[in-house]
């Protein structure tokens, strides 16, 4: 196990970002920098021991100052989008920075414009019983973007020698305010720029999806995915019924699903991906109660590491996180947090070879 702390990059504003290298024992290297507590890299090994990075991302710290897709960004304070970019609590309402597309102006997406991922945090790096991580901290203030309450936050990174990458988020308020965080990493298993990844096979833990509104707003309706294009409970390739999704005016995927957990709270697989050519599997678990399926349907020539460009489908990203515009539907799960609550959830991707 190694880890390693070099400097990515400075700020326009001359503050230094450093990264964070976490390497295990078989070959797996993970790279976490400050700015957006962001996954920059994960490289694995497929079948053959050749070792390739399966994330998309930006070579130099700049390009993820000018990412407007969060590559590889932790996300806040709440994942997902909030309808009418606007909730109440106890009776006070709270207006948020509205910043989706193309609906400019009338929702709020994935904690505003200036969310986890365009913030600078603070990293410490820890080491202990064949783990190696870091662990980094933010302070969000009262009011930003339109949330309520001082909240302190980390994020804490661990690798271990199972190949697992587990992301663990912690967090306590001054004030009654929503807390739902997830990770957004654009996966590719053949590695990042090789193209689309609709001949890799998806699976995801989940009867029930959330149905959503011309402007991607939950309407809160819940229905079962049997017989529809969105049914992953069986294994198969994700473009195998891309065009029923596009005939249903979808450009892809893009939707919450609520994970069918043992109980809540548990630890549980959500989803898993495979990719039969380099024999790399992505499992994912989690304590959220659902996880969003998208497969980068935004991207247009992104211009990325090295010579590559992203275009919509040469990745997918599987976000476990609360129930989107959860405040403002009574049949949602709450992503209330509260003063005195201690906000505490876990995902691990966990990579895996076959033949």
């Amino acid at each position: 196990m190694q880890l390693t702390k070099i400097l990515f990059g400075t700020t326009p504003e001359g503050e230094q970002i450093y990264s964070f290298q976490l390497q295990n024992d078989n070959q797996m290297l993970v790279s976490i920098i400050e700015y957006g507590a962001v996954v920059a890299k994960i490289m694995v090994p497929d079948k053959n021991g050749e070792v390739d990075d399966v994330v998309l991302g930006f070579d130099d710290l700049q390009g993820y100052i000018d990412d407007s897709e969060c590559l590889g960004a932790t996300i806040g304070r709440v994942a997902g989008r909030i309808g009418g970019a606007g909730f109440s609590i106890d009776g006070n309402k709270y207006k948020l920075s509205p910043n989706t597309l193309p609906d400019f102006g009338r929702n709020h997406l994935h904690g505003g414009a200036k969310d986890f991922n365009n913030v600078i945090w603070k990293g410490e790096t820890f080491e202990k019983d064949n783990i190696v991580g870091v662990e980094l901290s933010y302070y969000s203030e009262d009011g930003e973007e339109g949330y309520p309450g001082n909240m302190d936050i980390r994020v804490k990174y661990s690798l271990n020698n199972e190949n697992e990458l587990s992301i663990d988020y912690f967090a306590v308020t001054d004030k009654p305010g929503l807390a739902s965080f997830t990770h957004h990493g654009y996966f590719n298993l053949a590695g990042e720029g090789t193209g689309t990844v609709l001949d890799q096979k998806m699976w995801v833990n989940a009867d029930k999806f959330t149905v959503e509104d011309d402007d991607m707003i939950p309407t809160g309706e819940i229905l079962n995915v049997k017989g529809l294009p969105v049914d992953f409970t069986s294994e198969h390739a994700i473009g195998s019924r891309i065009d029923e999704m596009q005939m249903a005016k979808y450009k892809g995927y893009d939707l919450n699903y609520i994970l069918n957990h043992k109980k809540p709270g548990a630890l549980d697989l959500a989803a898993k991906a495979i990719d039969t050519a380099s024999g790399r599997v992505l499992e994912v678990y989690s304590t959220q109660p659902c996880i969003q399926l998208y497969t980068a349907n935004s991207l247009e020539d992104v211009p990325g590491k090295g010579s590559n460009k992203y275009s919509g489908f040469d990745a997918f990203c599987l976000e476990p996180q609360g129930y989107p515009d959860a405040p403002n539907h009574a049949n949602f799960l709450s992503v209330e947090l509260r003063p005195g609550e201690k906000y505490r959830k876990t995902i691990v991707y966990k990579f895996l070879i076959t033949d």
